[in-house]
């Protein structure tokens, strides 16, 4: 690898070892073994090289998305069902929390920068709109390619839940929900949204609150007790 190959992969390794705030352009040049100089000559600076090295590092974590098991069983035309891609998905993400926990809490920090780094927060613009789409059709099977509005909304929807599960995972993770319990929580939004939306079977309502009938029953009862006595 040339300088500007060593310089990245050495910024991905301070960023995962240090952090963000804490890698310095000496710390990248003694683990890459290049120079000061090559800092600037192939990325411009230290910043930069740095908005690269994280977004290559979430790239390579969200292969993991991707790399789908084995044993996943698909259907005749290749297909499975959505609420079993997003168990599958959510297992390989939240199963990855040990091995990958500094990427978990390098994420964490880029995100409290983001506000106050203008030029952090161009950098990661475009690949926050492209991970959405993946995110959709990796854990929901939606392709962007030909239901475009339906990946980018799901994928806000992913994007959201991963950020929630990433924070409940880092603070207590005693508590923290397992994929099965994601797929339970989808499964009760999905089942509350059906049973807010079905017809209502209950019989209409006149103003003052009475059935239909109600009143002409009762009036023919009375009638009927009047006329008897």
């Amino acid at each position: 690898m040339g300088h500007r190959e060593d310089l990245l992969e050495g910024a991905k390794r301070c960023l995962l070892e240090k952090g963000y705030a804490r890698t310095t352009a000496r710390d990248i040049v003694a683990v890459s073994g290049t120079n000061l100089a090559s800092i600037g000559y192939h990325y411009g600076s230290k910043e930069a090289l740095l908005n690269l090295a994280f977004i290559k590092v979430t790239e390579e974590w969200g292969d993991l998305l991707t790399n789908e098991p084995e044993s996943a069983v698909a259907g005749e035309d290749g297909s499975r069902a959505p609420l079993d891609q997003f168990l599958e998905t959510w297992e390989r993400v939240i199963g990855s929390y040990e091995r990958t926990r500094s990427v978990w809490q390098l994420q964490m920090e880029v995100i409290s920068r983001i506000d106050t780094d203008p030029e952090l927060q161009k950098a990661l613009a475009g690949p926050q709109r492209e991970g959405r789409n993946g995110l959709a059709e990796n854990m929901l099977g939606i392709d962007p390619e030909t239901e475009p509005e339906k990946a980018r909304v799901a994928g806000l929807f992913c994007q959201a839940l991963l950020a929630g599960v990433m924070v409940q995972w880092m603070m207590d993770r005693d508590s923290a929900p397992s994929a099965q319990d994601l797929t339970e929580g989808l499964k009760a939004v999905l089942a509350g949204r059906e049973r807010a939306t079905a017809p209502d079977d209950a019989p209409e309502r006149n103003r003052e609150g009475e059935e239909p009938g109600l009143r002409d029953h009762d009036s023919t009862a009375d009638g009927s007790a009047t006329g008897s006595s």
